[in-house]
């Protein structure tokens, strides 16, 4: 995995927790040689992971639509800055970009653009390794969701695996770094209409 794709908030969330694991975040993929491609504003978790990779002598990799640019919230230090129109277009590049995916704590933003690249995933689009991390117990939630998925029967058990899930972000990264991707030829089947 040459570069990571990080999904994580735009806000630094509450305490110093979440900036801790993001700062972690980014010293572990620095130490394993990997760039991070994310969403390319300065605020937040996200710019707190952008500013530790570069200043550990990482590549940064941001993709950000105009709109966001235009209210100068685009961090300007980046290795590179893509600017897309829409954000459509920033998933498809964000997803284009990396070997692979972690999602941090964040909320609608953050799960929009994780679950995306696992619906992806499940389609066959690509098959990286996604991985979910769950600091503090703060993912349990959406995790006994997917759970209840599976039981009442609108997620295969094999969908449910398509990502890993960890509380230390180096731990998660070598998990990621063995991942095998799940092969199923088909999701669904006629007869499950």
């Amino acid at each position: 995995m040459k570069r990571i794709c990080v999904y994580c908030g735009s806000s630094p969330g509450k305490g110093t927790k979440y900036q801790d694991a993001a700062s972690a975040t980014a010293e572990a993929m620095v130490a394993r040689g990997h760039g991070l491609v994310y969403g390319g504003a300065h605020v937040g978790l996200m710019g707190l992971i952008a500013d530790r990779v570069l200043a550990g002598g990482g590549e940064v990799y941001g993709v950000i639509p105009r709109s966001m640019v235009d209210r100068e919230i685009a961090h300007t230090g980046l290795t590179e800055l893509h600017v897309v129109e829409t954000m459509h277009q920033r998933k498809a590049k964000m997803v284009d970009l990396a070997d692979g995916f972690l999602a941090l704590p964040g909320a609608y933003g953050t799960l929009d653009e994780w679950f995306e690249t696992l619906t992806w995933a499940q389609l066959g689009i690509h098959n990286k390794p996604c991985g979910l991390l769950n600091l503090d117990g703060y993912y349990d939630g959406l995790l006994m969701f997917l759970d209840r998925c599976v039981a009442e029967g609108f997620l295969k058990q094999s969908n449910r695996e398509l990502f890993l899930v960890g509380t230390e972000p180096g731990e998660l990264l070598d998990r990621m770094a063995g991942w095998v991707p799940v092969t199923e030829t088909k999701w669904f089947t006629r007869d499950v209409r």
